[in-house]
């Protein structure tokens, strides 16, 4: 079976850690930048940028943070997706739809936010029907606190917010969770 690699959000901005707060897997870039390497011919290759609307943001368009980072610059791309929400499957071009087209059902989701943009979207792919896979050490977050109503203020680190991740997507039956190493161990063996 063909699978669709889906790097997702791998953008300069994400290094502002004075905007985004203290994160988790520094292995991150060079564990995508491996799948994205052993990827031939596996399937396409499908990398997704987010294009903030929120002017401070560094992954708005035409900041230097908008730029995909060396590693999976558009060049490895069989497809650029361009979105301004969580999920890949709500960008231009419609990924639902080019998916369709190549009768492709299975879908390998890396990149960044675990929690945000990657669960979105393996969520959704799920729902969808397709077979996934979200390689989670070719993933990385951010830490989050909130006041919550109802709840108080709650705090979980970017490893806890990875782990939780994790586990709602494997035993929510919305994916598998694989490493980059057994995943590329796999791709080898087909």
């Amino acid at each position: 079976m063909t699978a669709a690699l889906l790097v997702i959000d791998m953008q300069r901005g994400f290094d502002d850690l004075d905007y985004w707060g203290p994160t988790a897997n520094p292995a991150c870039e060079d564990n995508v930048a491996a799948l994205v390497a052993g990827w031939d011919g596996r399937g396409p290759i499908v990398v997704v940028r987010h294009d903030s609307v929120d002017p401070t943001s560094p992954l708005r368009p035409g900041s230097d943070g908008n730029a995909l980072v060396e590693a999976v610059g558009a060049a490895s791309a069989d497809l650029l997706i361009t979105k301004s929400v969580n999920s890949a499957f709500y960008g231009d071009p419609d990924l639902h739809a080019w998916l369709g087209e190549r009768g492709i059902r299975e879908v390998v989701l890396c990149g960044i936010q675990t929690n945000m943009c990657v669960e979105t979207t393996a969520r959704m792919a799920g729902n969808l029907g397709y077979d996934v896979t979200v390689v989670l050490d070719a993933t990385r977050t951010f830490d989050l606190t909130a006041d919550i109503a109802g709840v108080g203020t709650v705090t979980r680190t970017a490893a806890e917010l990875m782990a939780t991740t994790a586990l709602v997507l494997q035993e929510g039956g919305f994916a598998r969770v694989a490493t980059t190493s057994a995943l590329l161990a796999d791709v080898y063996r087909t």
